[in-house]
């Protein structure tokens, strides 16, 4: 229920309120040497900033129960911890009976009438942050073999970047606390989210994201192909609604002449001119850059009255959310977008015969 990948796969286990939440992944092998400076900064970008974030603070200090000795992976499964310290369950629990609009709660409690509903209990965001140190992992082993995995905001509450962004630009975005590429952006997009939590409401965005150094051939035809595990991927990160790979839905209304990309020989490679396919054709990566981007809805969580119903009675009533709650998720699920391709890279790659460690 909560494990998803192949030759390296991850297992989500914990609540948003409980002790701690964590995984265990498998697949990565001995001898990688942990970047603890690295596992830092990820686990960073997915913390809340200032205004834009929830006021809920957590240390998020990643714990190795087992699989690394010594700051090295000794080929067993990695088990990887983190403390909840900063919680207020008070706050959740008339939601059992009153379940909020745009949440969980109610799939939740009509499936299980035990669900923990603290903090959404096991359907929280909270739990990104184990894939987030899965996903660091990840990184440090496609570093070595030169694949980068980059995002940055594409779009916050009507504030669109419109301009193509190279690697270097995408990078760049992990110094600003929307995660836009520029500083106007930054405070174009940052005015938009403080905007709409002062207003009682929420916004949401656009993630985009880019794979680069991928060699030709990574991915599987049919139910295993790369941009499918992607999808599948980031539809599990909460407030995911929709996913597009390279042009995405742009290229439903062109021409096959518009949207073709040209073969071209560049060097002694095979590439195109254009990448209209985002680098995936067949199913497998052509060798350009793999973009794509995730489209995320504002929070539900907001503060202003919204309709909803008594689950012990079955009337219809009322219910004003209180608590601690992202206005926007977009800044923070940047970082959650990278991990997640982080993880499904290198499964297909070491699936593929393409990375050994």
């Amino acid at each position: 229920m909560n494990r998803f990948g192949n030759d390296v796969n991850v297992n989500l286990w914990g609540s948003s309120h409980g002790p701690y939440v964590g995984c265990i992944i498998e697949g990565l092998g001995g001898g990688l040497e942990v970047d603890s400076e690295l596992m830092r900064e990820d686990m960073s970008l997915r913390m809340p900033k200032g205004r834009i974030g929830t006021q809920r603070r957590e240390k998020d200090e990643v714990l190795f129960a087992s699989g690394i000795t010594e700051g090295v992976t000794n080929g067993d499964p990695i088990s990887i911890m983190i403390a909840n310290q900063d919680v207020r369950s008070r706050d959740y629990e008339q939601f059992l009976r009153r379940p909020r609009p745009g949440h969980a709660d109610m799939t939740a409690v009509l499936r299980n009438p035990c669900h923990d509903i603290r903090g959404g209990g096991m359907y929280s965001g909270r739990l990104t942050a184990p894939l987030v140190a899965a996903g660091s992992l990840c990184r440090m082993i496609l570093r070595d073999d030169c694949v980068s995995v980059s995002g940055f905001s594409r779009a916050i509450g009507g504030v669109v970047d419109h301009s193509d962004r190279d690697p270097e630009e995408v990078v760049a975005s992990r110094g600003f606390d929307t995660r836009a590429c520029t500083s106007s952006l930054d405070s174009a997009m940052e005015e938009a989210i403080i905007k709409a939590g002062s207003d009682g409401d929420s916004v949401g965005g656009v993630v985009e994201c880019r794979i680069d150094g991928l060699p030709a051939g990574v991915g599987e035809p049919w139910f295993d192909t790369f941009d499918g595990e992607l999808a599948k991927a980031m539809f599990s990160i909460p407030a995911m609604r929709a996913f597009e790979i390279g042009d995405g839905i742009w290229s439903s209304g062109s021409r096959g002449s518009e949207n073709n990309d040209p073969f071209t020989i560049k060097g002694r490679e095979i590439g195109t001119e254009s990448n209209h396919h985002g680098g995936v054709l067949g199913g497998r990566s052509s060798g350009m850059p793999l973009v794509f981007r995730c489209f995320f809805k504002p929070t539900p969580s907001i503060s202003k009255m919204q309709r909803t119903v008594d689950l012990t009675n079955l009337e219809e009533t009322s219910i004003e959310i209180e608590g601690r709650h992202d206005p926007c998720i977009v800044p923070r699920a940047v970082a959650v977008v990278e991990a997640m391709a982080c993880i499904v890279t290198l499964d297909l790659m070491k699936r593929g015969g393409f990375i050994e460690h």
